[in-house]
């Protein structure tokens, strides 16, 4: 009762109007501090404090504004991040997919219509990059004009050895050739191939057999060892076959010959060369040099890789050229082996080997032969666009003429290597490898039915020459044009027969056909340069995709940018939900959807105290007289895990936020 009077005398109400007016007053808004009960989510670990005696009001946090953003933010959802893009891309008809999204007949055609657009440019991609994967060329031809580098010139004399010197080597094989011409033909070819007793037929030991006939019939050559098999070659003249036997008989016996061997009377120069000038001025010994070839006999080669100093043609026209005067005389040649007379002559690089047999031609006694030459090269690319080698170093056929990489010196090299590795023995006329021997049927008795088996196989490509030995990347070709004149004319014959014969010490028997007369020269010293280019490089291919972006969506690079943005906004985003779903499902019993939920569902009661903290009555947070009339509020607790239980007094307020005010 005291202190009821107390309260009078000082002006304010009783304690319990109070506390009536407290629980019937509605729940205001208020700015000043508020107790807190609503539940949030506390991490396993943390708790809540008590608060003290006497505790200060904790300042709010400060909540972020709509003008405030992050370092890092991503769209909440897909539709919100298509809305964005839509709105702020420079992308054309992109923004009609928002803005009319109203009118869903409107929305739905754009949509469409982006989606073609969208499906044709990336169409056109692809052709695009199918185009610029297949590594196309394009060939570009230039004419240029310049003093040109001489080529090399190979002139053979068409005769292997004079037949005197071999007449002993070939004395069996020409009395079987002679055996075989007479049962054939009735040929008495005793003044021909020399005088031997005729009371006696003599067997052939050779393991070769030669048949025909007027028609066309099989003629036998070679059969393997145990004779199960034999190789049949047919002919329709009696001319080639004895040629093509006696040829293959007279290889076995080249075989047993020392490699010097060589008839010393032909390797002088002058004995077969008359005369010899280039560009007016004439050769000497360093012009040229010479080897030995099986069946063209001595060959020399002029401005060759060993000529000290190259000739050089700064002028067209056969006076700017080469002119060499031979002798063709063939009175003491091989009969059965060499039908032609003449020489024979082939032009090709410094640098590469002389190929008789693939590139030259003859040379007609009594006849003046102008060759006129026009240079060509060609550069082809290697690598993606094209099967060339630049050296032959990725071949899979080892060189073995030892000079530079052509692609007949790797298609020969390769009938060699498959030669010794079937056959056991190497060509005569291709370059020996070391430690094997010449094919010679007296050591290697069925080499040449193994070799007429080979030589078929490499014309169908079955031995994979022609696939192994590419292109060379770099060509430098010589197209030649002959003219042919008679030489010397009537008028001029004597005395040009005379001269030739004082100066070489030498008596032409048969004037017309003891001499021939070559010229090579350059037509013109414009040379044609091939070369090839990639059609679609880097530059072109996206000068290409640049042109289809703009023609279908007019946009430019930065265009491209946004779509990967968009792309990687989208990654994000998933990356996140499927996050957020793998939290909710499989994360620890604390933490994440299930945590919360066992929280929630335990009761308060058995909460600590020092997790839930107690509230004070609402009678002890009165006012006591002694203290001011402005009342306070206890400060909120943020750290609850859930709601605490309220006191008695308190139990008919519902809501977790309250305020309370001066009377």
């Amino acid at each position: 009762m005291a202190e009821e009077t107390k309260r009078e005398v000082l002006g304010l109400k009783p304690k319990g109007d109070l506390i009536r007016e407290a629980e019937e007053r509605p729940l205001q808004r208020n700015p000043a501090p508020a107790l807190a009960l609503a539940p949030a989510g506390l991490m396993k670990g943390d708790k809540c404090e008590e608060p003290g005696p006497d505790p200060k009001p904790a300042a709010a946090p400060q909540q972020p504004t709509e003008e405030e953003e992050a370092l890092i933010e991503f769209h909440r959802s897909y539709r919100d991040l298509f809305q964005f893009f839509c709105n702020n891309t420079t992308i054309h008809g992109a923004i009609r997919l928002v803005c009319s999204q109203h009118n869903r007949m409107k929305t739905a055609f754009w949509a469409v219509l982006w989606l073609c657009t969208f499906g044709m440019m990336y169409w056109q991609f692809a052709l695009l990059f199918e185009e610029y994967f297949s590594y196309p060329v394009s060939l570009n031809i230039n004419l240029n004009s310049d003093k040109l580098v001489f080529p090399a010139v190979t002139v053979c004399t068409l005769n292997p050895y004079r037949y005197t010197q071999m007449k002993g080597d070939l004395e069996e094989l020409d009395r079987i050739t002679e055996q075989t011409l007479s049962d054939l033909y009735k040929y008495n070819s005793f003044n021909t191939l020399g005088s031997h007793p005729r009371g006696r037929r003599f067997c052939s030991p050779l393991p070769s057999v030669l048949v025909y006939s007027w028609f066309p019939t099989p003629v036998g050559f070679q059969c393997n060892q145990n004779k199960s098999d034999c190789f049949y070659q047919t002919y329709s003249s009696g001319v080639d076959a004895v040629r093509e036997w006696y040829r293959f008989h007279y290889i076995n016996i080249l075989s047993r010959l020392p490699d010097s061997f060589t008839s010393l009377e032909e390797d002088k120069l002058g004995n077969f060369i008359f005369s010899c000038r280039f560009n007016q001025v004439s050769c000497s010994q360093a012009n040229y040099s010479h080897f030995h070839h099986p069946i063209y006999g001595n060959c020399y080669t002029f401005n060759g890789e060993n000529n000290s100093n190259l000739w050089m043609s700064s002028m067209p026209g056969v006076n700017n050229g080469l002119s060499l005067t031979l002798r063709t005389e063939q009175n003491d040649f091989i009969p059965l082996l060499s039908t032609v007379t003449g020489a024979r002559v082939t032009v090709h690089g410094q640098d590469e080997p002389a190929f008789m047999d693939d590139g030259g031609f003859n040379l007609r006694p009594g006849v003046e032969t102008s060759i006129s030459m026009r240079k060509e090269t060609l550069d082809r690319l290697g690598g993606n666009y094209g099967d060339c080698t630049y050296n032959g170093s990725d071949v899979p056929v080892k060189n073995l003429y030892h000079s530079k990489y052509t692609q007949q010196v790797c298609i020969h090299s390769c009938f060699q290597e498959s030669m010794v590795k079937e056959c056991g023995c190497a060509y005569i006329f291709y370059p020996r490898p070391e430690h094997v021997e010449y094919c010679d049927y007296k050591k290697h008795d069925s080499w040449g039915y193994c070799y007429y088996k080979l030589q078929g196989a490499f014309s169908s490509d079955r031995l994979g020459c022609f696939t192994k030995c590419l292109k060379p990347c770099s060509v430098t070709s010589y197209k030649l044009s002959a003219g042919y004149s008679r030489w010397p004319s009537v008028t001029s014959q004597d005395w040009v027969f005379r001269m030739l014969s004082l100066q070489n010490n030498y008596t032409i028997k048969n004037k017309r056909n003891g001499v021939a007369k070559l010229n090579v020269f350059f037509k013109e010293l414009n040379y044609k340069t091939n070369s090839e280019s990639p059609s679609v490089t880097m530059v072109t291919l996206l000068s290409n995709l640049g042109s289809q972006w703009s023609l279908w969506f007019g946009s430019s690079v930065l265009s491209v940018v946004e779509m990967a943005e968009l792309i990687f906004d989208l990654m994000v985003i998933t990356f996140l939900m499927l996050l957020r779903r793998f939290r909710s499902r499989y994360w620890s019993p604390g933490r994440g959807g299930r945590g919360a939920q066992e929280v929630a569902s335990t009761p308060a009661s058995s909460l600590p105290s020092s997790v839930c903290p107690k509230l004070p009555s609402l009678a002890s947070s009165l006012p006591s007289p002694d203290t001011s009339p402005t009342l306070t509020a206890p400060p909120p607790a943020y750290a609850t895990l859930g709601p605490c239980p309220a006191p008695s007094s308190l139990a008919g307020a519902s809501s977790s936020v309250f305020t309370l005010e001066e009377p």
